[in-house]
């Protein structure tokens, strides 16, 4: 069993007649190109296919070193170099080869080797100097030729160089050119880090078997959505009125919470009817979705509403006077804390009351729900 250790030049830098074929041989080229130029790369291939030649040879194969090299580029010169394979081949009937290059484009004659014998190994040898360049070569040719990464990289960047020229002679200010190119980026890299092309591309067929299965979710989303839109507005409308940044995010969570409360509500009611409708029995997440979306509402209406009663922007709550029969109590207003505290409060109690209602209806037990039963 004759196992062909093959030296491939794709290069032509190996000025002697090929197929060059012995230990004795490759180690005349080794010293003739390393005294033509040190510094060629060729050198280091030669010495590894002579390695790699006794490497074998030390665990008991037959190994046969040689060297194959073609100039020039084209159809004609890998021609040649199938004519030196063939030749070894014939001559001593290897049952395996390995191919040992130092260039991607060495590596690139490696199917000619392959269609004439069974290659076992491509020995790929890097300079240690060059290691890296070497290997960010390999990345940028990988790169260049895959043709999703074209787009998804080499597209943008290409966008990205010819809009900052634009930009900066239509604006004239190097801070906003700089603002707008980041902004772009950072559009780019949540739209495909979240996966917005593909929800948009999943959406047109999703929104037609909803409607083709009757869905009431497709009905609740859309309210869901006006909903939330009334929302932004009212709490837009709110936060102009106000000057202080902080101020203003509290006014708008203040105004608009309650209103994206009742759109996620809607839209929960929506899914937990569809989840009903198709299973006969509704899952204990359901159920408890729409109790905590109206939960979480309460508790940032009060953190907000505790800033801006602070912050005199809103007045306090007073409770009314109440009376019970004989009984009367005066009414009072609430401090800043224990409005915050009421509405803390009633968010974990109408949480609770999810869970409750949760585990009734599924027929599970509190210790359960929070073990993911």
């Amino acid at each position: 069993m004759v196992t062909l250790v093959l030296c491939i030049d794709r290069e032509g830098s190996v000025d002697s007649a090929t197929p060059a074929v012995g230990d004795d041989v490759v180690t005349d080229l080794v010293t003739d190109v390393g005294i033509e130029d040190p510094e060629d790369s060729r050198v280091n291939s030669l010495l590894e296919s002579l390695k790699v030649a006794r490497d074998l040879r030390a665990e008991g194969s037959e190994a046969v070193v040689a060297v194959v090299s073609c100039a020039g580029e084209g159809v004609d010169a890998d021609r040649v170099l199938a004519e030196q394979v063939d030749d070894l081949v014939a001559r001593y009937d290897p049952t395996g080869a390995v191919v040992v290059v130092d260039s991607a484009e060495d590596e690139q004659t490696v199917p000619i080797v392959e269609s004439r014998v069974r290659v076992d190994a491509v020995d790929r040898v890097i300079v240690r100097q060059a290691r890296d360049i070497e290997s960010t070569y390999y990345l940028l040719k990988q790169v260049l030729g895959d043709e999703e990464l074209r787009k998804t990289v080499l597209v943008p960047l290409g966008v990205i160089l010819l809009a900052v020229p634009a930009l900066l002679a239509a604006t004239e200010s190097v801070t906003v050119t700089v603002s707008l190119v980041a902004a772009v980026i950072g559009v780019f890299f949540l739209y495909k880090g979240l996966g917005v092309g593909d929800l948009i591309a999943r959406t047109p067929s999703a929104v037609q078997r909803a409607f083709y299965a009757g869905r009431v979710s497709v009905v609740t989303y859309v309210v869901g959505l006006g909903l939330a839109l009334v929302g932004g507005f009212v709490g837009v409308v709110g936060a102009t009125r106000l000057d202080d940044p902080l101020l203003m995010t509290m006014e708008f969570a203040y105004e608009s919470v309650p209103w994206f409360a009742l759109g996620a509500l809607a839209a929960a009611t929506g899914r937990l009817l569809d989840e009903w409708l198709e299973n006969d029995e509704v899952r204990s997440s359901f159920l408890n979705l729409p109790f905590g979306v109206v939960a979480i509402g309460f508790v940032v209406r009060g953190f907000a509403g505790f800033f801006l009663e602070r912050a005199t922007v809103i007045g306090s709550v007073r409770v009314p006077t109440i009376a019970v029969g004989a009984v009367t109590v005066d009414g009072f207003p609430l401090t800043p804390g224990m409005r915050l505290a009421v509405f803390v409060g009633a968010g974990l109690c109408i949480s609770l009351l999810g869970v409750g209602v949760a585990s009734y209806v599924s027929a599970t037990t509190v210790e359960e729900l929070d073990q993911g039963v």
